[in-house]
């Protein structure tokens, strides 16, 4: 297995079809964030809702992260159909999808916490934070991040896949790895606010690095370090998390536990 990150200098042509849907997810990422405003918990989402608008926001953040492995992939098929791109694409982004699910439960759960237990509230900032700085630094994280940065003994796993949705599967496997390697950061998420645009820019900034850059496991720990540091200044400036604290408005803002469908 190659220790040699795949950078972005590899993406084909082919492959840059995902940088160019990533770029067109934060486009819609933008004009969501612009028409809810700054609202803590599900923003007032149903289910369904949260489950659309999350997808968009992990195409953005995550989609294109993979292009360099799927250009790696891609050199090794005899048949390079745009379809089997759009097929790895696709099983990839179904796995963070998936984790729709416990994001809106957990963004809830956080909602409910909002202008009603300030206490328990400044408890959940500091778990998220320090869940994340620790699992940061973890041997786990290490060799996830070891995978997502030196696929190509993978790839060549891949190549015994057969059937109509080999692409699909190999598709979920790395995004199965780049779950594993990356959860921490998002749930980072919830404690800021889904639909902190800084924060999403900074966090797709952060997995991208680590995944391509030559320093990228050392940012990883410089990261961990960060978010620790975070799981202590938020006890005592709660504004750090503006997801679970956010600035009152004009019009007395409202939580999840006090919105009436």
């Amino acid at each position: 297995m190659t220790t040699t990150a795949p950078t972005l200098r590899q993406v084909t042509l082919p492959t840059s079809i995902l940088l160019v849907v990533g770029a067109a997810a934060w486009v819609g990422v933008v004009a969501i964030a612009r028409g809810m405003g700054a609202m803590p918990g599900t923003m007032g989402l149903t289910f369904g809702a949260f489950v659309a608008v999350w997808a968009v926001m992990m195409t953005a953040m995550m989609l294109p992260t993979i292009a360099p492995f799927a250009a790696l992939y891609t050199r090794t098929l005899t048949d390079h159909r745009p379809r089997r791109i759009a097929e790895l694409a696709l099983g990839y982004l179904l796995v963070w999808t998936l984790t729709a699910a416990p994001a809106y439960y957990l963004a809830w759960f956080a909602g409910g916490l909002v202008n009603t237990r300030s206490g328990a509230a400044k408890v959940l900032a500091v778990t998220i934070f320090g869940a994340c700085g620790i699992y940061q630094l973890t041997p786990i994280k290490d060799r996830c991040l070891a995978r997502c940065r030196s696929p190509l003994g993978f790839i060549m796993k891949y190549g015994s896949y057969r059937g109509r949705l080999r692409d699909v599967r190999v598709g979920m496997s790395h995004g199965a790895f780049c779950l594993a390697c990356c959860w921490a950061l998002m749930v980072v998420l919830v404690a800021v606010g889904l639909m902190n645009l800084v924060a999403m820019v900074v966090i797709a900034a952060v997995v991208l690095a680590e995944k391509t850059w030559v320093r990228g496991p050392r940012l990883s720990r410089v990261v961990g370090v960060v978010a620790l540091v975070l799981a202590v200044a938020v006890v005592f400036h709660p504004a750090l998390a503006p997801g679970l604290f956010p600035a009152p408005t004009s019009g007395g803002g409202m939580s999840d536990a006090n919105m009436t469908t």
